[in-house]
């Protein structure tokens, strides 16, 4: 761990350690966390709207600061503090809002144009929600989040420990033996 702490810079004193708190300073300064990063979600569907309502995000510094969407029964309504916006007006959102990321909630059918109008507008970060690979230029970084995938990720640790709990009853089942 010393190694890998050094190539943040030498922090550590060699025989005492390292000063916690400025090493924790160093790590969030290093990974971009001593700022926020405007985030605006593409799609206001129940995915999009729960991601716009969470209040997880602003702590970490993620504030959720718009949601678009192309739905015209949808632009004007309110989910949690935010008004839904016009996907068509992202470019402005995310200028007016000094926006860094976007995320993507929006169906598999539009998630292409959606990812599209994010780099159009600006946005080189996108966490993507919708189960399609993107394409994107090498310059824009994507992040996928394919919650069928976590699942049947945990389905395989259920399996195994669903295995070793009946693995267990049959060991300690008593044989029965015939005389």
């Amino acid at each position: 761990m010393r190694k890998d702490l050094s190539y943040l810079g030498s922090y550590g004193t060699r025989g005492v350690g390292y000063e916690v708190t400025y090493l924790i300073h160093q790590i969030k300064r290093e990974l971009g966390l001593l700022r926020e990063w405007n985030v605006v979600v593409v799609g206001a569907g129940n995915l999009g709207c729960a991601l716009a309502k969470f209040g997880g995000f602003a702590p970490r510094g993620f504030p959720v600061v718009g949601i678009v969407d192309n739905d015209p029964k949808k632009i004007g309504q309110s989910t949690g503090w935010l008004t839904i916006g016009d996907v068509r007006n992202l470019g402005k959102i995310v200028r007016d809002l000094n926006v860094t990321i976007g995320a993507i909630t929006t169906s598999t059918a539009t998630a292409q144009s959606a990812v599209d109008a994010l780099i159009d507008a600006g946005i080189a970060s996108i966490l993507n929600f919708a189960p399609i690979v993107l394409a994107t230029p090498s310059s824009v970084s994507v992040r996928n989040v394919d919650l069928g995938v976590e699942l049947q990720i945990l389905s395989y640790y259920e399996q195994m420990r669903t295995e070793k709990i009946e693995g267990a009853k049959t060991a300690k089942a008593p044989s029965s033996v015939s005389v």
